[in-house]
């Protein structure tokens, strides 16, 4: 193979909050660590055993704005990116590293409800409230398909699908 390829695919839950640092430039970064989890059972002892990977994630310029304002702790994201490694020096002077994920695209998996803390269970008024809500939203569905099904039989085009 004549070419290279340093490609990652995570899909994790944030650790913390977006950090972020602002240039003179106008540009951005945001940083934040991602916790991937592996389980399996032990063969040996039968055990179930669950093994945590922390990631660095760093984003930027608006694809980092846009993480700092949607993204809380605890939310599960995609991330896709590739692996850099950067050495600094300490205080001492001693030589240091540190493996990141630059990130080059993310998709959002926590819904929009859930987004920014953990899931409450509805009251007895919000559940009637939703119902209510409920029975109104089929007859909106119902009613978009039809728009994008007259629009689409107008477009005249030799697509298979």
């Amino acid at each position: 193979m004549a070419g290279t390829l340093n490609k990652v695919m995570l899909i994790g839950h944030t650790g913390d909050e977006v950090k972020m640092h602002y240039f003179e430039g106008g540009g951005s970064i945001g940083r934040f660590p991602l916790a991937t989890n592996e389980e399996y059972t032990n063969r040996t002892t039968g055990e179930r055993v669950s093994n945590t990977e922390w990631h660095n994630i760093v984003v930027r310029n608006k694809g980092a704005e846009v993480c700092e304002k949607y993204l809380k702790k605890g939310d599960k994201v995609y991330i896709e990116g590739r692996i850099k490694t950067r050495k600094w020096q300490d205080d001492k002077g001693m030589d240091r590293y540190s493996t990141e994920i630059q990130c080059t695209d993310f998709t959002f998996l926590t819904p929009k409800d859930q987004q920014g803390g953990p899931v409450q269970q509805p009251s007895q008024s919000q559940n009637q409230s939703n119902n209510t809500q409920q029975q109104s939203q089929p007859a909106q569905q119902a009613s978009q398909p039809q728009v994008s099904q007259s629009s689409s039989v107008d477009e005249d085009d030799d697509l298979p699908f």
